[in-house]
């Protein structure tokens, strides 16, 4: 027993040193290429996953640093991002929760499709990432017509050929007021951009997200659970979807596609300002809540990322509140 610990241990350096001698060799090598001016190195990239690093922007159409999300371990050894090479489509994602989204699932290796109604909205938030070297591209969609959904999916399908991962994050409150005392007209505005939009964009994506063991995440809101009088249809709208991901869940797990929520808590956005905009009721939170501040919207990025990756592939059919507090028994 003794000599076989041994033999173990000794194929173990050997395996060490035959790493080192490879390593200083693809380092050697990188910067001999660096130095024609052949590659580029990047701060968070090794040399040799810098090689493989030939014009896989997608037409262009994805930022040129994109090729390949790479971290380093503790043990120096470099490993993909966790989503590497697979394609997301976040909607609502140039501001707030959708953007802290879709920066992580690029920061994770995804390419990401972000988008939102405004132009000058898109331009700004994809130039932000891109620059960051994510790899990321954005387009105008107003997920309440049928016509915008259309060009979302045929864009990401042309350069992508595919998609991996669909995050709805888009949702609209137009008028905070009473449930009785609204409006059809802003009664149809909220359901049909924050829950009907959704399912009528995964139904338009399923056919080329099928075959690929994908992932939906809707984003609901903690107003699902403890609703607020002033909020009125939007506590609805949000309910509503906890139902829609259970149910698509059923009807999408024998194509091995899983359908979670997001349920944030009061997150600290341009979109809550009604919440923590107002000093009393934001210390009237700050007590209530467990962990005893309001959220920031990278606080629901790792969550979604989780339920796109590999290390969530039995979790479906869950909506995840992240709220600084339970919101179940």
């Amino acid at each position: 027993m003794k000599g076989s610990d041994e033999r173990a241990r000794r194929r173990w350096r050997e395996a060490e040193n035959l790493m080192h001698i490879l390593e200083a060799k693809s380092t050697r090598l990188a910067d001999g290429l660096e130095a024609e001016g052949l590659i580029q190195q990047e701060a968070s990239q090794t040399p040799t996953t810098m090689l493989p690093a030939v014009a896989r922007g997608h037409r262009g159409w994805f930022h040129p640093c994109a090729r390949l999300s790479v971290r380093m371990s503790s043990t120096g050894i470099d490993r993909k991002g966790i989503l590497a090479e697979r394609v997301a489509v976040v909607t609502g994602s140039t501001s707030g929760i959708g953007f802290a989204i879709a920066r992580r699932l690029a920061q994770d290796g995804a390419h990401v499709v972000i988008s939102s109604r405004k132009q000058q909205n898109v331009d700004r938030a994809a130039a932000q990432l891109q620059r960051e070297g994510l790899s990321v591209a954005g387009i105008v969609c107003h997920v309440g017509k049928a016509e915008d959904r259309e060009r979302l999916v045929a864009t990401a399908l042309e350069h992508c050929g595919g998609v991996d991962f669909l995050v709805c994050c888009a949702g609209v409150n137009p008028l905070v007021g009473s449930t009785l005392g609204t409006s059809e007209q802003i009664w149809d505005k909220i359901l049909n951009v924050n829950v009907k939009s959704p399912a009528l964009l995964l139904s338009q994506l399923l056919p080329y997200m099928e075959k690929r063991k994908g992932a939906v995440t809707l984003v609901s809101s903690i107003a699902a659970y403890f609703p607020r009088m002033e909020l009125g249809v939007y506590n609805v709208s949000k309910t509503a979807l906890l139902a829609l991901t259970r149910t698509l869940a059923l009807e999408l797990a024998p194509k091995d596609i899983r359908v979670n929520c997001l349920v944030p808590g009061v997150i600290k956005t341009d979109f809550s300002k009604v919440s923590h905009g107002n000093e009393s009721l934001l210390k009237y939170l700050r007590e209530c809540l467990q962990m005893q501040r309001i959220g920031e919207p990278e606080d629901c990025a790792g969550v979604v990322s989780f339920l796109c990756s590999p290390d969530a592939s039995y979790i479906t059919g869950e909506n995840i509140a992240v709220a600084g507090f339970s919101s179940r028994l």
